[in-house]
């Protein structure tokens, strides 16, 4: 009997209630969920270096004598293991540990770790590598490929490993349309060479999977009668005079294209491209405008809720002065205040809703809804989206993303859509100033910051991890603010990462936004962020092993005020001409659409062993960037079981494919 990829993960032996929490922190329910939680790269357990031979960034085995064991305390305590072979020495930290470890270690004679070298200071360090301990010389390594997983607090890699070792072994179903060979493969490859091709065919049915959901929804759209929002004088024009700022010529050209979208009874589906501070969230304004003078309400959703925050105070400012109403709903609010902002939407008083989340629940409900806006648009699932959209009649949609996607890409995956462009900066906008140092020069760096930081500007420090483990790749955000924290003691410094409960990062990000903090330490969460004009210094660690169009993204969140701003992108010196390539174009260009062309000619196969997290893409393999390449082959594929006949082979490899990479939107298609 073949396994049922939709059984709940706690029938799998070993995981019940605690762990299975854990299991929901990574979005992992179900088998399926957790054959799809993919490594995100390998480790190659096959060398071991000689000390003296170890670069800043090089990863694999060291062993030595333990020399010394001691614990240190400063502004945050650390276990220093000081450990010799036959060409030098080198220090082992551990910012969290406990007594058992540090007396085994102290105990020991010899010790084996595995991590990534990096150098403090002088000293080079390996932090909280995986480690075993010996009374006698090590005994031969024995080499493997070991997977790489996001993991999450009480999950480690150990026991990730053991779940999905234990998964892969189940007898799972082998049709057309079911990758379940090619998954578990990934889970434990032989061979690094046959991954990206495996991994190529994976996104190639998932990016198929979504562009035959899009076109299905293209055609029900069509199929569809909304309200026509036809032109009324008045109120836009009052907006418009009362603005501190003049409209581009792009922005002008953009709300002139959604106005007249407005005017039809078919709903609008358009989605408007900005590069990073191009003035998208007043664009929206105007078309939510449109539906107040036709006592309609508007749904203005996002990603976070200081975004939602943000997107409320703006609103607020603009259109309250005009006498429409706008409401903030989150998932925080008090019971009472919750209630209240309940009943003002679902009378109709409300006029423009804004939150996160929370509007998809049941106890919202709209008086007439006709337009929706998403910002931020691909952090949000095609079924999130239409569930929003549900909670009216055939309402028009504007989804908004400062993400810059490639003319390529956009005629595919936004087939569903009409595109507009923002393709010009308001006035005013400081340019900012992008520096490639290598890792040996981040003193100078930090003594840039600082700088800044004595002239009371801010500065963000992005790491690409959270934690250092035995997974550690990059510069990790914990032990990077333990690091900060310890070398400038007077500073006001905050940590900001993924795994923080909700009102930890509010809070974190209102300190900072507020001048409370100076210096905030995060990791790529704050991609999508708040603007807080008075940051002024970019610091990314490991900028080589992002993107083209993340980092872009990363780098607009400063150069939001008056201020002359920097961005510093700090490498590992071992670069790729690849690599090279990419941080020459951001160096060298602020225009995003560029740039993102420029991403899909250098992002080729090979960059599996990347830093790629879970938990913020909409796909869970394929890549926009990555994967542009396969999109006429995504095409003509989907369009050949689309155009199979009924009860067909071909049309049953769809619905299995479906079935995988799309479950919540495969009922909505006949197939």
């Amino acid at each position: 009997m073949s396994v049922d990829p939709s059984a709940p993960i706690t029938d799998l032996s070993g995981v019940g209630p605690s762990l299975a929490n854990k299991l929901a922190k990574l979005d992992i329910y179900s088998y399926l969920d957790l054959l799809l939680h993919l490594p995100f790269r390998y480790q190659d357990r096959s060398r071991v270096f000689s000390i003296a031979a170890l670069r800043d960034g090089d990863e694999g085995f060291v062993e030595g004598t333990i020399l010394g064991c001691r614990a240190v305390y400063g502004k945050r305590r650390s276990l220093e293991v000081t450990i010799r072979d036959d060409s030098g020495q080198l220090t082992l930290r551990f910012f969290y540990f406990s007594k058992h470890q540090q007396q085994q270690l102290a105990e020991a004679t010899y010790v084996r770790a595995f991590g990534q070298a990096r150098f403090i200071g002088k000293r080079l360090n390996i932090v909280h590598p995986d480690y075993q301990t010996f009374d006698t010389k090590p005994p031969p390594i024995q080499a493997e490929l070991l997977p790489v997983y996001a993991t999450t607090q009480g999950l480690n890699q150990k026991r990730l490993r053991a779940l999905c070792g234990a998964l892969s072994l189940l007898p799972w179903e082998d049709a057309p349309g079911l990758p379940f060979a090619a998954l578990r493969y990934l889970h434990r490859p032989a061979d690094l060479s046959q991954v990206e091709a495996i991994r190529e065919q994976l996104a190639l049915q998932e990016l198929a999977a979504y562009y035959i959901i899009m076109k299905s929804r293209a055609l029900q759209r069509r199929r569809e009668h909304g309200q026509a929002l036809v032109r009324k004088a008045g109120l836009g024009r009052e907006l418009l005079n009362q603005l501190p700022f003049r409209l581009t010529q792009a922005q002008k050209r953009v709300i002139a294209e959604i106005l007249n979208d407005l005017v039809g009874a078919t709903p609008m589906l358009r989605l408007v491209q900005g590069d990073v501070g191009s003035g998208k969230t007043i664009v929206s304004a105007f078309a939510a405008i449109r539906a107040h003078e036709h006592a309609a309400q508007t749904a203005l959703m996002a990603p976070t809720e200081l975004l939602a925050e943000q997107h409320f105070l703006n609103f607020s400012q603009w259109l309250a002065p005009l006498g429409i109403s706008v409401a903030l709903l989150t998932g925080k609010m008090g019971a009472k205040e919750r209630r209240a902002t309940l009943a003002n939407i679902e009378c109709g008083e409300t006029a423009i809703v804004i939150g996160t989340h929370a509007l998809f629940q049941d106890t919202v409900q709209f008086n007439n809804l006709a337009l929706v806006i998403i910002d931020e648009q691909h952090r949000f699932g095609v079924h999130q989206r239409m569930t929003l959209k549900d909670k009216g009649r055939a309402p028009h949609q504007l989804v908004m993303t400062a993400t810059p996607i490639p003319r390529t890409l956009t005629m595919t995956l936004y087939a569903d859509m009409d595109v507009s462009v923002i393709d010009e900066l308001p006035q005013g906008r400081q340019p900012i100033t992008t520096h490639t140092v290598a890792n040996s020069r981040r003193a100078d760096v930090l003594s840039q910051v600082l700088a800044a930081l004595k002239r009371g500007e801010q500065a963000y420090w992005v790491c690409t991890l959270i934690e250092p483990s035995e997974d550690i790749v990059a510069a990790a955000a914990l032990a990077t603010f333990e690091l900060l924290s310890e070398a400038l003691p007077n500073l006001r410094i905050g940590l900001l990462h993924g795994r923080l409960d909700g009102d930890s990062k509010i809070a974190t990000m209102r300190a900072f936004k507020a001048g409370e903090l100076q210096l905030l330490v995060a990791t790529t969460v704050i991609e999508v962020g708040v603007d807080v004009p008075n940051a002024t210094q970019m610091v990314i660690e490991n900028a080589e092993r992002l993107g083209l169009a993340q980092l872009h993204q990363l780098r607009g969140r400063v150069g939001r005020g008056g201020i002359a701003s920097h961005c510093y992108l700090l490498f590992e010196s071992r670069l790729s001409q690849t690599a090279k390539k990419r941080l020459s174009a951001l160096r060298t260009s602020q225009d995003g659409f560029y740039l993102a062309e420029q991403d899909l000619k250098l992002r080729g196969p090979g960059d599996i062993l990347g830093t790629r997290q879970a938990g913020e893409e909409s796909f869970r393999v394929a890549d926009l960037g990555e994967d542009a390449h396969l999109m006429q082959e995504v095409v003509a594929y989907s369009e050949g079981l689309l155009a199979a006949p009924a009860n067909s082979e071909e049309r049953r490899e769809l619905a299995r494919l479906l079935s995988i990479w799309a479950p919540s939107d495969a009922a909505l298609l006949s197939v």
